[in-house]
């Protein structure tokens, strides 16, 4: 059988912050476009 290892893997801190910041900026934008397509659909289908 494979032995565990019982400590695990050190976190990789840089690179989890680097991923954050991308997940924010990327929900961040994505909640403008989902918004300017509200209001455009507010102001021509109306």
């Amino acid at each position: 059988m494979a032995e565990s290892n019982a400590k695990g893997t050190a976190m990789d801190y840089p690179e989890h912050e680097r991923t954050y910041e991308r997940f924010v900026t990327f929900v961040k934008w994505s909640t403008i476009v989902v918004c300017i397509i509200v209001v455009g659909m507010a102001i021509f289908l109306v």
